[in-house]
């Protein structure tokens, strides 16, 4: 019997294996977090462009972030979409 392994779990196993550091890892994984919450908790599987394009929008007006915060949030995310692929 195997066990599934958990979303976040296999974006910290990538970013390792990328040999991303500790820190990026860190941010990836808060990312995808608060793009899973932004999104009430669906799963990135069933997400598309178009809701990365909404929480990313979001960061910029509601979090007033920056752009290079926007780029690492995007980041996260297709990093996200490449596991989904595996």
């Amino acid at each position: 019997m195997t066990q599934k392994v958990k979303l976040l779990d296999q974006v910290r196993a990538v970013a390792r294996a990328r040999h991303l550091s500790n820190r990026t890892e860190d941010t990836y994984h808060n990312f995808i977090k608060k793009f899973i919450l932004f999104h009430d908790k669906r799963h990135p599987k069933e997400m598309s462009a178009e809701q990365i394009s909404a929480f990313l929008t979001d960061l910029a007006v509601s979090g007033k972030v920056s752009a290079s915060t926007q780029n690492q949030a995007l980041f996260a995310c297709e990093q996200c979409r490449f596991i989904r692929a595996l």
